[in-house]
């Protein structure tokens, strides 16, 4: 089976191709470019590369978020139209569970995050069982000093990945003590051939048309515009 991962939730932008099951080939950048101009380029160079062409496609792989709007919102939706016009399916992973897989061989639990800003991150809480990276508490976004609380209670060392680090180190060492375990540089950055794997042993969930983001909470614009929709209807009816 052949699939291609696309990644772009992040500031990484990231391309991988599986060709008969295995990857064959990664794009990988950790740069503040725009995602929009570049995506398509990687894709058409690494499938070359790769010796494949868009027909021998089998799904499209796509980080689904949670992260930056845009980036989620650019990869979404080149995904779907590619699958669209391929009609092959499209499928979605945590962007959050593809940092979590650098804790495979990890004992304690892993949270992965990303900064949400205004004292927030998007986490989740992963477990290694089975030989599988499992979710054990859902992806979400939460006051970083409540999810360290949380965690603290454990009792359990945990292993943390992000490539939002720098910002938070300080405070989770803070808070946790020894008990806090932190990824390698090269470990807070999401693998597109992690992606691939992930997504090419994942059940297609919902048809193209019906595939969406995974932004866990509106971006702050639509957030304000239905809260000035909500309050227009409710002086409309006198309320």
């Amino acid at each position: 089976m052949n699939g291609l991962a696309i990644d772009t939730s992040t500031y990484v932008l990231g391309v991988a191709v599986v060709k008969d099951g295995e990857v064959v080939g990664e794009f990988m950048t950790n740069l503040k470019k725009n995602h929009s101009l570049r995506l398509m380029s990687a894709i058409r160079t690494l499938m070359e590369e790769a010796e494949m062409t868009p027909k021998q496609l089998d799904r499209i792989i796509v980080a689904q978020g949670p992260g930056s709007y845009t980036g989620v919102r650019i990869g979404v939706t080149t995904a779907k139209t590619m699958a669209w016009a391929l009609q092959i399916p499209v499928v979605g992973v945590s962007s959050l569970k593809i940092l979590a897989q650098y804790g495979r061989y990890f004992t304690g639990v892993i949270s992965p995050f990303f900064d949400a800003r205004r004292g927030q991150v998007y986490t989740g809480l992963y477990r290694m069982s089975n030989g599988l990276v499992e979710n054990i508490r859902p992806d979400q976004i939460i006051l970083h000093h409540d999810w360290l609380s949380a965690l603290k209670d454990l009792g359990e060392q945990v292993l943390f990945v992000s490539p939002d680090m720098t910002k938070h180190q300080e405070t989770i060492e803070e808070v946790l003590g020894k008990k806090a375990i932190f990824g390698q540089k090269t470990e807070n950055l999401l693998r597109p051939g992690e992606l691939a794997l992930l997504g090419m042993n994942q059940d297609v969930s919902v048809n193209t048309h019906e595939f969406a983001p995974n932004y866990i909470r509106l971006a702050e614009a639509e957030a304000k515009w239905l809260a000035a929709r909500q309050g227009e209807q409710k002086e409309n009816k006198g309320e």
